[in-house]
């Protein structure tokens, strides 16, 4: 009964566990344990390859593979041996130092290592580095292809209505003219910008015992250069190696991945707003599914549900990632135990954002655009055209240009005939005329059709 999906805590877990389900091997309990026991089996790997550490011999090439065999292939029935040790030991990552010596403790060729396994190391020499794992692994394997398809999908509605004019309302009133295409182009910009900053944070870890300054290391083997070693062996993961620490790699990069994470929510509510209004205001049909109920009341309604259910995922997702960029950085002295607790819920942010953008995708998947709305808006908003006008009559030196149109358009009904019987007074080229009176809402777009087709 606990183990059913309908008695979970969590939404990620429970309702949209089947969207999240990619993240659940990175982020779960299991896959920290995963990712402690590769740090500890390759901290062991390089510990051995250091000629200084003489009581270690070097280990076979088919024992080293063995290793990182076992780290890759971990199964839960292992991480559930782990928790068994822990629930004598009252501590997570001392259980899984002691897993890997009753594992290990029956092969010949490690008999002399397995007390240089968690050597020299605290807690947080593990954790952090595993942590760090864990972010590179769900960005770069889950959330990068997530953000991609998205993108992929905003560049192709970008291309397909590159072209279709569109009124734009600035502040919620008419405004000069855009394309559909050109509004989807500038969200599908903004999160290429934010895809690249994803991927270019940098991803810390240290390794250098209780308080960062490699006390017991030195005292055990004064000759070997532990500041080198420490920095090959971060770097070997495919992470940057910090110098300077206390117990813990202080999270300034975890801050910075969750600020850029917190960037491509904000971004995603944004966009989820204007569909939802654009729906609202019938530029935008959704496709009715069969059995489908919109309310429970109304027969008639087909709601933004999507777009809903994603912006409500963006905020849950985003009021985790602001408080990890406001906590983390943030340790009483040399070590404080308040980050733990915090890192355990990076997986559930993860999971919001992912539900979100797929929540996005089945929503966009939806639409269809109404191009005789979005004509009738434009053909009842000649006033938008005020701005074309005084414009061209600033070129040629016409006197207050501006409080002309202002005067004409402001508050006032504005037609097709009222505004070219205006341009018809002007006293302009010809050639500038019947540019202007050839203009209509639709065809004021600049060079919207232009940037939405390239990007």
């Amino acid at each position: 009964m606990l183990d059913h999906s309908l008695t979970a805590l969590s939404p990620a877990d429970g309702r949209y566990a089947a969207r999240a389900h990619a993240l659940r091997p990175i982020f779960s309990e299991y896959g920290l344990i995963k990712a402690r026991v590769r740090v500890e089996l390759e901290w062991l790997i390089a510990l051995a390859a250091e000629p200084g550490i003489k009581e270690l011999r070097p280990l076979p090439d088919a024992t080293v593979s063995r290793l990182r065999n076992f780290a890759d292939s971990l199964t839960v029935a292992d991480a559930d041996r782990v928790k068994e040790i822990e629930r004598t030991t009252n501590h997570d990552v001392k259980a899984v130092e002691y897993f890997l010596k009753e594992r290990l403790k029956d092969d010949e060729s490690l008999a002399h290592a397995l007390e240089f396994i968690h050597f020299a190391c605290t807690s947080e020499d593990i954790n952090n580095l595993s942590y760090a794992l864990m972010l590179k692994e769900g960005r770069d394997s889950v959330m990068a292809a997530a953000m991609d398809r998205l993108i992929i999908k905003l560049r192709a509605l970008s291309h397909d209505y590159s072209r279709l004019p569109m009124l734009s309302r600035t502040h919620g009133q008419t405004a000069s003219p855009t394309t559909m295409g050109k509004e989807v182009a500038n969200v599908a910009a903004r999160l290429m910008r934010q895809r690249r900053q994803l991927q270019s944070v940098e991803l810390l870890g240290k390794i250098n015992g209780a308080v960062g300054n490699f006390n017991a290391h030195v005292v055990a083997y004064p000759d070997v250069d532990w500041m080198a070693l420490s920095q090959r062996f971060v770097e070997s993961l495919g992470l940057t190696w910090n110098a300077y620490t206390t117990q813990i790699e202080p999270h300034d990069c975890v801050a910075e991945f969750s600020d850029v994470m917190r960037r491509i929510g904000i971004i995603g509510i944004d966009f989820c707003r204007d569909v939802w209004g654009y729906i609202s205001v019938g530029y935008f049909k959704q496709a009715v599914k069969e059995g489908e109920v919109g309310s429970s009341t109304m027969p008639h309604k087909v709601n933004p549900i999507d777009f809903e259910n994603a912006e409500g995922n963006f905020g849950l997702g985003n009021a985790l990632f602001e408080h990890f960029a406001h906590k983390l950085p943030i340790s009483r002295w040399q070590r404080d135990l308040t980050d733990s607790t915090v890192l355990r819920a990076i997986g559930t942010a993860f999971a919001h954002h992912l539900i979100a953008i797929e929540s996005l995708l089945k929503g966009l998947g939806k639409l269809s655009v109404d191009p005789d709305r979005l004509e009738s808006d434009l053909d009842a908003s000649w006033e938008v055209l005020a701005e074309p006008v005084q414009t061209v009559m600033r070129r040629y030196g016409l006197p207050n240009p501006y409080e002309q149109l202002k005067a004409m358009t402001r508050g006032q009904p504005i037609t097709r005939q009222s505004m070219r019987d205006f341009i018809a007074t002007l006293a302009i080229p010809i050639e500038a005329k019947e540019r202007l009176l050839d203009l209509t809402p639709a065809t004021y777009v600049g060079l919207a059709g232009r940037l939405a087709g390239t990007i």
